[in-house]
């Protein structure tokens, strides 16, 4: 087992996202594409955005730092540090309203299996 400091990563991650020119940085700190499940922590610069998109299954944003806006066709939700925001299963944004830190968390669907001729 290894264990992560989030809160060291957190800082590691503003920092380059401070610096990037798309405002934003992410790294996988468990799981991946080939898991169910996949925790992203995902760094944002004041007025960066997560441009719409959908999420391949269910999915968590926890906010560690700063401040969000999370926004839907149907409604928008304001999240800071210590927020769970559920995210909604239709096209969504992620507006950081100041320098902010989330760690997503995404259990994806299952596909259903192939069928195998002859079985």
């Amino acid at each position: 087992m290894q264990k992560t400091s989030l809160t060291a990563l957190a800082r590691h991650q503003l920092d380059i996202a401070r610096q990037a020119p798309s405002g934003r940085s992410a790294e996988t700190v468990y799981g991946g594409h080939e898991r169910v499940l996949r925790q992203t922590m995902i760094a944002l610069r004041a007025g960066s955005v997560l441009n719409e998109h959908v999420n391949p299954g269910e999915a968590t944003v926890y906010v560690l730092s700063g401040r969000v806006l999370l926004t839907s066709e149907a409604a928008e939700w304001d999240g800071s540090a210590g927020d769970l925001l559920p995210m909604p299963d239709a096209r969504h944004a992620l507006k950081a309203e100041q320098d902010s830190v989330v760690v997503l968390t995404v259990a994806k669907r299952h596909q259903a299996a192939a069928q195998v001729p002859g079985q």
